[in-house]
């Protein structure tokens, strides 16, 4: 194979040979993407998860020019160049492939991680376990990424020999500029150890509920640097992740997602107590979102013209019991508006001329 093309290369002109080879490696590239392209529109259509899915998905970007890279790599000696000009080509196609295979290695990581948000899926009741695997895998995965872009940076810089002297140069005086350094970098290590604390540790989690600020909401995303709060409106609260180990905040689903929350109502004394903790049963009775765990009916507080009643329910996760509160709520309030009108609040005055 290899006396063949040798051959055939002193058959063609220089230009002509390198456009033939360089176009063959662009053909591999476009067949290569053509097979996969197929295959991914054959399992898109499949079941809910498949790891060959996956692997297309992720890794047919960067296997299209990986793979014409290497073999224009492997071809390289059968180029036609003047010495300087080949010099210069291998270079660039050098640092071509490193960065490919950079890309390449952060997309097998992804690949990895769909495989285990797979397995633990977040979609479950009590999710403790699966926010708890999945916050630890994002903050690896960026961890990794980072690290990978890092090196290919180095490496690549380091092939060229002005870099390399420069390198040597700035290490003897490595005294001063790291201090210097280090002071600069004092954030971003401060960072990069809350987040890494955040992750081990597990002060919050993916899918946590949280309030924060004075604002409800779920953890949508853990990065490096910032924590996304999805708040119950749709909004973001985005806070610094230094900021969940310095400050006081709740965290409803610290150790399950089960729940407890109250509705409180304000009656008059003449309200039947008894009758109202029975309509309060029958309420949860016929309600999905109550777990049947927890059915209180108090009187928790009690004022000159007025006395509280709370009720105190339970639910599965955060969103039912938002939703439980506002229908236990609703129904009592119907229920004294329509059954027990007299018990609603009321102002009385005493007229001492009266009689």
């Amino acid at each position: 194979m290899d006396r063949q093309l040798q051959i055939l290369s002193r058959e063609l002109p220089g230009w002509a040979w390198n456009i033939c080879l360089v176009a063959a490696t662009l053909l591999l590239g476009f067949i290569l993407k053509l097979l996969l392209t197929r295959l991914l529109r054959y399992y898109k259509n499949t079941k809910d998860y498949s790891l060959f899915r996956s692997v297309i998905t992720h890794l047919s970007r960067p296997l299209n020019h990986f793979i014409p890279l290497l073999t224009l790599n492997a071809l390289l000696p059968f180029l036609i160049f003047e010495g300087a000009y080949l010099a210069n080509f291998k270079k660039l196609i050098e640092i071509m492939l490193i960065i490919s295979f950079a890309d390449l290695l952060i997309n097998t990581v992804r690949v990895f991680e769909d495989f285990v948000y797979h397995k633990y899926d977040l979609n479950k009741v009590d999710n403790l376990e699966e926010r708890k695997i999945q916050t630890q895998l994002r903050f690896v995965r960026k961890v990794i990424t980072t690290l990978i872009v890092l090196i290919t940076i180095a490496v690549v810089l380091l092939s060229f020999d002005n870099v390399r002297k420069l390198g040597a140069g700035l290490l003897t005086g490595v005294g001063i500029g790291g201090i210097i350094i280090g002071f600069a970098a004092q954030k971003s290590l401060g960072n990069f150890l809350a987040g890494f604390q955040i992750a081990f540790t597990q002060p919050i989690r993916i899918d946590d509920v949280l309030v924060v600020e004075g604002e409800w909401g779920r953890v949508e995303d853990i990065t490096l640097t910032y924590v996304v709060l999805n708040i119950w409106d749709q909004r973001r609260l985005i806070l610094p992740i230094t900021y969940f180990i310095e400050k006081p905040f709740q965290n409803w689903t610290r150790t399950t997602a089960e729940l407890l929350g109250t509705v409180e109502i304000y009656v008059d004394y003449t309200c039947p107590v008894s009758a109202v903790r029975d309509e309060l049963t029958r309420i949860l009775n016929t309600s999905d979102l109550w777990d049947r765990r927890v059915n209180v009916l108090q009187v928790w507080e009690a004022k000159e013209s007025t006395m509280m009643i709370r009720a105190i329910v339970s639910a599965k996760n955060a969103s039912n019991l938002v939703d439980l509160r506002c229908y236990v709520r609703e129904s009592l309030i119907a229920y004294l508006q329509q059954q027990q009108s007299n018990s609603l609040p009321k102002l009385r005055i005493d007229n001492p001329q009266a009689g």
